[in-house]
């Protein structure tokens, strides 16, 4: 990882079923994520961005420079009719989030193996 990034990791369920899981890879796949949802993510510091699958759960991980700003993320999604419909098209392949409301919860490491003698 570049030292002048940092890593969040987030998580997220899937709604149950082939055919969502299906769809969501589908949805994810090269060419089929909309231009103005990946130059949102770049343009607010999101520097990579890759989303693990096994069964339902999704694993988010972002590498995320100083220019980071999920608010700012949030708003430019708000204003864009291309990345809120991308966003009400995921929604409603997710389950609601486990965290209070907030998609993508993001996870706290708990073990890191080059700390451990």
């Amino acid at each position: 990882m570049p030292s002048n990034t940092r890593r969040i990791v987030r998580i997220m369920d899937l709604n149950e079923g082939a055919e969502v899981a299906k769809a969501y890879e589908l949805a994810h796949q090269r060419g089929n994520t909309p231009g103005a949802v990946l130059r949102a993510q770049r343009c607010h510091g999101i520097a990579e961005m890759e989303i693990y699958r096994a069964g339902d759960r999704l694993v988010m991980i972002m590498e995320v420079t100083e220019a980071y700003e999920p608010a700012a993320l949030d708003a430019e999604g708000e204003r864009s009719p291309e990345i809120a419909a991308w966003h009400r098209r995921m929604g409603e392949l997710q389950k609601t989030p486990f965290a209070a409301g907030v998609a993508w919860p993001e996870a706290h490491r708990v073990f890191r193996q080059s700390e451990h003698d």
